[in-house]
């Protein structure tokens, strides 16, 4: 026998056996069969972080959902008068005054559902020619702009465009204002509206622009509206 298969030999012999267990051998600590960044002991950081932003878009959304839920709460019981005095002006009671804000009152109420509708005619006391005629009415409006936007465009399609449409300070009392002015028998004037969760309101100032318009129609609101 040579020296070289005694070599061989003593080579082969020195080798430790190999121990055979049950267990699947793991060729890397990476093969894990699942998320590579998972660890042993808990979620991935992957999977944490999907989780993470998932609950604060969730919660994102619920506090949208929650302030919505809350106007809707706030504004809903919304009542509606027309005082014999509001805002320097005075209620006219005459006949034709009635007639004119009746007819107001009624087409307003065939455009939309209303619990609700009133319809009044404020005299200035300093200018007869401008006297203010208000008409609207209570109920629930999920989507107070929408409707109206939708209210505006009705009186466009029966005393001509409503130019210059914009958006004006609601004041305390909240929901959408806006403003713009149409023409008529006597010339240009201005037009004005509010809608909130509870209520709809409109009204036509002659001989005023739309920034004065604008203004005292907020005026209007705060004596004329309550809620609760």
């Amino acid at each position: 026998m040579s020296d070289a298969h005694l070599t061989q030999r003593s080579l082969d012999d020195s080798r430790e056996p190999v121990e055979l267990t049950e267990e699947p051998i793991q060729l890397s600590t990476r093969d894990t069969g699942g998320d590579p960044d998972e660890g042993s002991g808990g979620w991935s950081r992957r999977r944490k972080i999907g989780w993470t932003v998932a609950l604060v878009v969730g919660l994102a959304g619920a506090s949208v959902l929650g302030v919505g839920g809350w106007r809707v709460a706030q504004q809903k019981d919304t009542r509606l008068s027309s005082p014999d005095q509001v805002a320097g002006l005075t209620r006219d009671d005459s006949e034709r005054a009635k007639s004119t804000a009746d007819y107001l009152r009624s087409g307003l109420a065939a455009d939309i559902e209303l619990d609700r509708s009133f319809g009044t005619v404020y005299r200035d006391p300093a200018d007869d020619k401008r006297s203010v005629l208000i008409f609207g009415g209570t109920t629930l409006l999920w989507q107070p702009e929408r409707d109206l936007d939708s209210l505006f465009g009705l009186m466009s399609d029966e005393t001509g465009a409503v130019t210059g449409l914009r958006e004006v300070p609601a004041g305390d009392l909240g929901g959408v204002m806006k403003c713009g002015s149409t023409s008529g028998d006597g010339g240009d004037f201005a037009v004005c509206g509010w809608a909130d969760h509870g209520s709809v309101v409109m009204a036509m100032f002659p001989g005023r622009s739309v920034t004065d318009a604008g203004a005292l129609f907020r005026d209007l609101r705060g004596d004329m509206q309550t809620r609760g």
